[in-house]
């Protein structure tokens, strides 16, 4: 026989043991095996300097919840770890550095800056990693990746060479979203529009050789150094004899024309626009169709450049302000209305971006969007919740061509060389020195960078090793789920599976789990800047792993925000004790156990027959949810039945049996609370794997460890309706009995007798073969079966159940002479109450001087009070009649 658990709960005691002991076996490590299903979950891969925020914890562990699950039910489930680069957020952090070093990334050299950045990742880089374990994810760190790793480098390289020779990757000048704080272009999905308060400027461009104007509406009077031409909407009447004129352009005296485009809306400002082809993305397309050209006026620092006057080297805003006065002061502006527009930021450091157009390198999009959007129509791909469907067609039906070039050192280098000598450009999947068209070796390789999300986009396929043919990429490949936030669907979802149709012919996966933001108590975002950030490893230390994980998981539905409270952790920290309590119980009453009897031995009890009803009915229920992504439902099924089914009455109903003499009884007892504890450890491990696998281990006959345990199954055999009917009946009747007891303030160690007039033989039946249930959980002394109603009077308390009433005498539950004493002085005390509060209200100084809320109070305590006095009245009434009664 094993030893027994701890006598206190403590998770400090085992998690970090258990965790190592499963990592060093083996066990989060699955093998090829073709005769097995495989199931594969790929880790969405933190930044790789990054710390563990709630985010992290709730989406890891719902992926560690199904891979054990998978794993359990004797899948070879790969949950595959990697971190990612994180190009633009760790460069800034080395920057950040360097510069309180007094040092600046261009005096370094591309070189020596990387061998920074490679630094900063070895310090900091395996911290999250450690924090993740911290948390019992169960992925196999033996095949953990990082999107800069050499093999990673070679997916990247030959994706990028692949879609180029597609056709579907080229370069060129387009208006990108440039962020002039981390000096790099952004992509779309990398923009975060927040409202913002504005204004609408109204400024008068006069018609060339006449005395005529157009008004034209704008709120970037900082870009008209940039304007190429005004338009106006062809069927705008007002504005129909202005088109083919030349207009003035104010503060700079060029000409520009008026045009006629469909864009303009005639209903907008004025109905006529300014034209800056080179900083507005629809002014491009406009340029475009009447070859305006291009004027930069903007530099990378958001500064004006030398296209602008006087007004070079001023920051856009404060330019803005100085354009505004001078365009006053000469007469140019008309109007200024307050205007609300969506303002475009970084997504990384919040900085308003600039459109700008750019030499860039892009991605076609719309040829890879088609393919992703018929596999979604054809069911090929499922989101969970459903409705983020729609959100993903939509982004995939309005795509824009992806910029990937980014003017970042650190991360994947375009593999693409520029000859100096013939002007050749190269893309190549091998670094070269020569140009293989004129020979020469004046051959420079890209500066730029790749956006962080191509190799992220790489990810269910790289990791497995990709481009090259490999058995876990033959086994493992497609993955079956992604566990992500709904946030990143466009950054990140959209990309793996246009990437994975492109270069793997299907889906990446089948499922994608979204889910919400981890918010405060508040439904506040968690922000360093309102403070109400909660660090999961402080919790994980004060209440353990298992109790955060149950927390996130009960509170949480697909797709949803969920509020974080803290109470609730230190409540499923209690339920994780009430296990532990419970599984020491039994362990005490194994002591004489030596071998589990078989079903052919064992003599069932009713309260047997019952919690393996109420089991094997559970199992189907919890795997439903599993399989449907409801792991909250299945969460509260596990908890309901351990808390409420197993612990408060199937153990209260069997101690006698263990502390009697009956040896079959007590060994049938013994064999059903060890079957369902197994049972219970098995469905509850996914959830809370620390004290499941604790508890297991000090079990007799258990012959792996748990995290390898065959997943329960349904017992055809082992359910028995009537006797679950039957023992559901009685615990309804022992919980009125208990209910009229407490709400008398009747002491558990006070027996009453319990009298039972059955409507039928069937419940009578039901009472008499229970009867010892209600003496030890019904405080009864003894149990009665009465055939008539009428028999029991004003000195019985009657308890109404479904085809049957309880009658229990009251001289059994008080005593009538203290009862009565008792309640005279609650009548006493109550009419003081009154008196006070009438005597108050009668102050005319109190009602002309108190506010009217304090008057409501006292008003409302007068018909509190005279409520309890009336109640209280009533039972003194009973009392009174009842002790004249048994004179």
């Amino acid at each position: 026989m094993r030893e027994n658990l701890q006598k206190n709960y403590d998770p400090k005691d085992f998690e970090e043991k258990l965790y190592n002991y499963w990592n060093d076996n083996g066990y989060f490590t699955p093998k090829v095996d073709k005769s097995k299903k495989p199931y594969t979950i790929m880790m969405p891969p933190p930044n790789v300097t990054g710390t563990l925020h709630m985010g992290h914890a709730l989406n890891n562990t719902i992926q560690d919840i199904l891979i054990r699950y998978k794993r359990m039910q004797g899948y070879e489930a790969l949950w595959l770890p990697g971190t990612d680069h994180a190009s633009i957020s760790t460069e800034a952090k080395v920057v950040e550095k360097l510069k309180k070093e007094g040092k600046t990334k261009e005096e370094l050299g591309r070189e020596k800056f990387l061998e920074e950045a490679w630094d900063w990742t070895r310090i900091y880089g395996g911290r999250i990693k450690n924090q993740l374990k911290k948390l019992g994810v169960s992925c196999d760190w033996s095949r953990e990746r990082f999107t800069l790793d050499e093999h990673m480098n070679k997916a990247v390289t030959e994706m990028f060479v692949r879609l180029y020779e597609k056709g579907l990757i080229y370069r060129g000048d387009r208006i990108i979203n440039w962020c002039p704080s981390c000096h790099t272009a952004i992509s779309d999905a990398e923009v975060e529009h927040e409202e913002a308060h504005g204004n609408m400027f109204y400024i008068k461009y006069q018609i060339k050789d006449t005395d005529e104007a157009i008004v034209i509406a704008t709120t970037r009077p900082e870009t008209m150094f940039g304007d190429l031409a005004v338009a106006v909407n062809p069927n705008d009447d007002r504005y129909k004899d202005y088109v083919g004129k030349i207009a003035i352009l104010p503060l700079s005296n060029r000409e520009i024309p008026v045009i006629a485009d469909e864009y303009v809306e005639m209903d907008f400002g004025t109905g006529a626009l300014k034209i800056t082809p080179s900083h507005d993305p629809n002014d491009f397309e406009v340029g475009e169709r009447h070859d305006l050209g291009h004027l930069i006026v903007l530099d990378e620092d958001g500064r004006i450049n030398e296209n602008g006057g006087k007004y070079k080297g001023l920051d856009r805003f404060e330019a803005r302000k100085k354009v505004v006065e001078d365009l006053k002061e000469l007469g140019y502006l008309v109007d200024v209305k307050e205007h609300d527009n969506a303002v475009g930021h970084c997504e990384r450091c919040k900085t308003i971006i600039e459109p700008i157009i750019s030499k860039q390198w892009f991605v076609k999009m719309e040829p890879l969007a088609k393919p992703a959007i018929e596999a979604y129509k054809n069911g090929e791909l499922n989101f969970i919740p459903d409705r983020f469907g729609k959100v993903y067609l939509h982004w995939l039906e309005n795509i824009k061509d992806w910029c990937i070039s980014r003017q970042l050192w650190w991360g994947h280098r375009l593999p693409v060389y520029y000859c100096q000598s013939c002007g050749e450009i190269v893309v190549s999947r091998d670094d070269i020195d020569q140009c293989p068209i004129c020979k020469s070796s004046n051959i420079n390789q890209d500066t730029d960078t790749l956006d962080t999300w191509f190799s992220s986009g790489l990810w269910p396929f790289s990791t497995l090793g990709w481009p090259d043919d490999t058995p876990d990429l033959e086994y493992f490949f497609p993955t079956d789920t992604l566990v992500t936030g709904y946030d990143i669907i466009f950054f990140w979802v959209i990309r793996m599976v246009v990437t994975s149709l492109s270069e793997m012919g299907e889906v990446p996966f089948r499922d994608v789990f979204l889910t919400g933001l981890v918010r405060d108590s508040q439904g506040r975002k968690m922000s360093k800047s309102l403070g109400n950030g909660i660090d999961p490893l402080e919790l994980i230390e004060e209440y353990g792993a298992d109790a955060l994980r149950f927390t996130l998981v009960t509170g949480n539905s697909p797709g949803n925000d969920m509020r974080f409270y803290t109470e609730r952790v230190e409540a499923n920290r209690n339920f994780a004790n009430k296990l532990w309590n419970a599984s020491r119980f039994l362990l005490m009453n194994l002591e004489d156990y030596f071998k589990s009897l078989r079903e052919d031995e064992m003599k069932l009890e009713d309260e047997d027959k019952w919690i393996l009803t109420k089991l094997n009915d559970m199992i189907p229920q919890v795997n439903d949810n599993l399989d449907k992504y409801e792991l909250g439902l299945a969460a509260s099924k596990i908890y309901e039945f351990l808390w409420e089914d197993f612990c408060d009455w199937y153990i209260e109903m069997v101690k006698t049996r263990l502390y009697g003499e009956d040896g079959i009884s007590k060994k049938t007892a013994q064999t059903v609370l060890l079957l369902v504890l197994k049972d219970i450890l098995k469905l509850l491990h996914p959830f809370m794997p620390f004290i499941t696998e604790e508890i297991w281990q000090h079990l007799p006959e258990i012959d792996k460890p748990l995290i390898i345990e065959n997943w329960p199954t349904k017992s055809q055999e082992m359910i028995f309706p009537k006797e679950k009917e039957e023992i559901d009946y009685v615990k309804v009747a022992i919980k009125a009995i208990r209910n009229i007891r407490a709400e008398m303030n009747v002491s558990n160690t006070k027996k009453s007798k319990l009298i039972f007039v059955p409507d039928n033989d069937e419940i009578k039946n039901t009472i008499i073969k229970n009867s010892r249930k209600f003496i030890t959980l019904a405080s009864a002394e003894d149990i009665e079966i009465a055939e008539n109603k009428t028999d029991f009077g004003m000195d019985y308390v009657s308890i109404v159940l479904e085809r049957c009433i309880v009658y229990i005498p009251l001289k059994d539950l008080i005593d009538v002479s203290k009862e009565i004493e008792r309640l005279r002085k609650e009548k006493q005390k109550l009419q003081d109450e009154i008196d006070r509060v009438d005597n108050k209200l009668s102050n005319i100084g109190f009602i002309s001087k108190a506010p009217k809320h304090i008057i409501d109070e006292e008003k409302e305590k007068k018909d509190k009070y005279s409520q309890m006095l009336d109640s209280v009245l009533e039972r003194l009434s009973l009392m009174e009649r009842l002790l004249e009664a048994n004179k």
